[in-house]
């Protein structure tokens, strides 16, 4: 056991042994892939009803000071870090007038929202990045209600800060709180983001024998833990936090001192509630969860690298009768969520029985010198994509054969892995595996990629297309 209070050994069990097994590799033929010769199928349209919601975002460059005596240039939108919480109602047609004032083309993607493909924000699969000084405007209807990120796609600039929360208030929750806070993780890299040189295969590598960026630190809601925001409760109320993994290459593990956790929704899709004392998550993934305030104190809230070595995130929680001091640390982690304890309050249409079609993907790293990552063999985006035809039950069985794990996030989709309804899945080192099914209800070109961005800018992506 390590200081963290998780064992980085045992990370194949934090994400749920039911739903994972050992696998031989399965190499070379995308089943299924090779006799489509049929046409594109057109996406459907944006939504051409006027706005609830008109925002303008401008995405540019500026000084952040994650810490009192620290600070860096960063990328961001409308001069804040992380950018602004953007919160509609589930059902409202919301538009983003994004600016770039940046050197460099961008884009915007509405991570886990299934949008229209038109408005996806992936560079060159669903739009034209935008160019400097451009404007592009994305529309879409907010649905489902959930917990969401948006940011940057274009290569690494989502490490360089270009990103923010999205939040779709449900308009019947299924469980009673009080107040929320929304909690933003991330890691924190001074520099400007560049991809490791060589195959990483050395001394360096972290725990898992990557190469991780030099972060200088951990973020919660864009704060060092030398400086740690305050999330002010009072006795007696329920109080819903919503967890965000905005990493670009960190999983996290999280603890709150003092409270058990009560797990509400995953991937913003509600479950049947479970109580845990911690949850781990790769980039990409969130969790909302309820706790009881009936502890008084002053307690923190951690969030754990388990592929690093950078002190703890933090936050503090704190009652308004505590009178201040030091919060008390969370003790080690002895009751970890798991993806088998996750259960889907509604079911996911269209993916009952037998799948109409199976791929069976291999995802390792990639052979040579170069640092480079992929699937069954191939780097995107010199990379054949998956062709589905609508409406079909589609399975993805993945199988890891690197050391290291790899959140994977498929979209415009939701799928269902094991009981639970996700966008993104950690599917773990040594053979680890896992199987996803979604149902092919969303036309167009949807990217289908690890979310840690330096295994997706090496390559580790497929297109999932639409054919007919």
């Amino acid at each position: 056991m390590t200081s963290t209070g998780f064992s980085r050994r045992r990370l194949l069990q934090l994400t749920g042994a039911s739903t994972l097994g050992a696998l031989a590799g399965c190499a070379g033929q995308l089943p299924g892939t090779g006799d489509e010769g049929g046409r594109e199928v057109t996406p459907r349209s944006t939504v051409t009803s006027e706005p609830d919601s008109s925002v303008s975002l401008t995405a540019g460059s500026g000084t952040i000071r994650p810490a009192p005596e620290t600070s860096t240039t960063n990328w961001m939108y409308e001069g804040q870090f992380p950018g602004p919480e953007l919160r509609v109602q589930e059902g409202d047609v919301l538009s983003v007038e994004l600016t770039n004032d940046l050197q460099e083309e961008t884009t915007v993607h509405w991570h886990g929202v299934p949008v229209p493909n038109p408005v996806d924000g992936v560079p060159n699969v669903t739009q034209d990045p935008i160019a400097p000084g451009e404007t592009f405007t994305y529309t879409f209807r907010a649905e489902p209600a959930g917990t969401y990120f948006y940011h940057s796609h274009v290569g690494l600039q989502l490490d360089r800060g270009l990103l923010g929360p999205l939040i779709v208030e449900e308009r019947e929750p299924h469980v009673e709180y009080d107040r929320e806070y929304v909690v933003v993780v991330d890691d924190y890299l001074p520099g400007e983001p560049e991809l490791p040189s060589g195959g990483g295969r050395g001394g360096g590598g972290g725990m898992m024998g990557d190469v991780r960026p030099p972060y200088e630190g951990l973020l919660l809601n864009g704060w060092l833990p030398a400086d740690p925001p305050t999330f002010g409760v009072a006795e007696g109320e329920r109080v819903r936090l919503r967890f965000v993994n905005a990493g670009s290459a960190t999983v996290f593990g999280v603890r709150i001192a003092g409270h058990e956790m009560t797990v509400t929704h995953a991937d913003g899709r509600p479950v049947e509630p479970v109580d845990v004392d911690s949850f781990v998550f790769g980039a990409g993934e969130r969790y909302d969860v309820v706790i009881e305030t009936t502890n008084p104190g002053t307690w923190a809230v951690q969030a754990d690298a388990l592929d690093g070595n950078e002190p703890p995130a933090r936050a503090v929680v704190e009652y308004e009768s505590a009178g201040g001091g030091s919060p008390q640390r969370p003790s080690s982690a002895s009751n970890r969520l798991q993806y088998g304890d996750l259960r889907a309050i509604s079911s996911l249409d269209g993916v009952s029985g037998d799948p109409d079609r199976t791929f069976d993907l291999t995802l390792s790293r990639g052979r040579g010198q170069s640092y480079t990552w992929t699937i069954d063999g191939q780097a995107y985006p010199d990379a054949d994509p998956l062709q589905v035809r609508p409406d079909e039950h589609v399975r993805i069985r993945m199988t890891n054969q690197s050391p290291v794990v790899h959140p994977m996030h498929l979209h415009g989709h939701f799928f269902q892995v094991g009981n639970a309804i996700k966008d993104t899945v950690i599917v773990p080192g040594h053979r680890g595996q896992v199987t996803i099914d979604f149902h092919a209800d969303n036309p167009g070109r949807w990217l289908f990629h690890c979310h840690n961005l330096y295994h997706l800018d090496a390559g580790m992506a497929r297109v999932v297309k639409y054919v007919e």
